[in-house]
């Protein structure tokens, strides 16, 4: 059993690295949910399995599996994908896994942090709350058990001190609500072990995780952040991203560095159409999945790992600008465009559905 640590992270010399340090693996989870993924999830398990089978020609990857669908997962995944039995109640690792930290010395531990479904969108949401815990046992890695309701697509680190996030959804009700913003800083410095946290407003406009920043915007180094950028002031979305660039253009880093803005264009606008559609009867949540629905699209829920980029395609009209953006971007690795318009219609993309294992030696 691995071993739950009652110190923390930050007073152990641990901090979360950023996405973009050396990768021991990538973790995921085998979608199924029959009331949020159309047809038996099959679209869903194709987009997967092109999403795992393109980080599994830069570093290794683990796909999550139940009982149920372990055959079928095995048969559809590549060979060098690692398919372990594990129970879940749906496939966002980002969010429901164990976030990982290491220390200088090359140690590898965790975060398990607490779960409740980005608020109550789904019931029941217990074997979701298990995966981080799973995960620590199959890499036999000490844990440190947190006392805050978080998801891992609610945070971005810089690894050098720097935390960026939403105020949307770290101060939302119904996460936290016994908490104060200047607590909720605290947890962050103790378990992240950074030093500086960037508060931006509100995240992608109809994003059902409440804000995720893996939605509006994320470091892609030290002092850069790329933001969803609106050019239609009918659009919602418009005065979001203006509200963020304000911001950041106020603020510097855990370093003192002045934060450079990179623009990604907005995809779409997206809507679910009648084939989409998925009537989820007497909901256990707030979850919907009705026609007509807009859709949660954005280039900047991409991953990057050991010599690539992984991005998302969504719209024909942008891929290609986005592209370029990242490439300009990450000079010295390779951009890989996935579609991923079955992952969107389950509420996320490529970065909500893995979670990153750093390098280092579970102790």
């Amino acid at each position: 059993m691995s071993e739950t640590l009652i110190t923390l992270p930050a007073a152990d010399g641990f901090r979360m690295p950023a996405e973009w340090e050396p990768h021991a693996g990538t973790w995921m989870i085998w979608p199924e949910r029959p009331d949020n993924w159309r047809e038996g999830a099959e679209p869903a398990q194709k987009a997967f399995v092109a999403v795992a089978s393109a980080i599994a020609r830069f570093e290794p990857v683990t796909m999550l599996v139940s009982a149920r669908q372990w055959r079928n997962a095995r048969e559809m995944l590549p060979a060098a994908v690692r398919v372990i039995e594990a129970s879940s109640d749906d496939s966002w690792c980002r969010d429901s896994g164990v976030t990982f930290v290491t220390d200088a010395g090359g140690r590898l531990r965790g975060v398990d942090w607490q779960f409740n479904a980005w608020g109550g969108l789904y019931s029941p949401y217990d074997q979701d709350q298990l995966i981080a815990g799973k995960m620590l046992e199959i890499e036999r890695a000490p844990g440190y058990a947190a006392p805050l309701v978080l998801e891992g697509g609610s945070i971005h680190v810089d690894g050098e001190g720097t935390v960026l996030t939403t105020e949307e959804c770290l101060l939302n009700p119904n996460r936290n609500p016994d908490l104060s913003r200047e607590e909720i800083e605290q947890h962050l410095r103790d378990y992240l072990g950074v030093s500086k946290v960037l508060w931006l407003g509100a995240g992608l406009v109809d994003d059902e995780t409440s804000g995720h920043i893996d939605n509006l915007a994320c470091f892609v180094r030290p002092g850069v952040v790329a933001l969803t950028w609106c050019e239609d002031p009918s659009d919602p979305q418009y005065a979001i991203s203006r509200d963020a660039h304000e911001r950041l253009s106020r603020m510097t880093d855990a370093r003192g560095r002045s934060i450079e803005i990179v623009k990604l264009p907005l995809p779409g606008p997206l809507f679910r159409t009648v084939e989409e559609a998925i009537d989820i009867g007497s909901p256990t949540g707030t979850m919907s999945r009705g026609l007509g629905e807009r859709l949660g699209a954005s280039y900047a829920n991409f991953y990057i790992g050991n010599g690539f980029v992984l991005m998302p395609l969504l719209d024909p009209a942008h891929d290609g600008e986005a592209r370029a953006i990242l490439a300009r971007l990450f000079p010295d690795r390779e951009v890989v465009g996935v579609a991923t318009h079955e992952i969107i219609l389950g509420g996320g993309n490529i970065h909500c559905i893995t979670q990153q294992q750093p390098a280092g030696t579970p102790g």
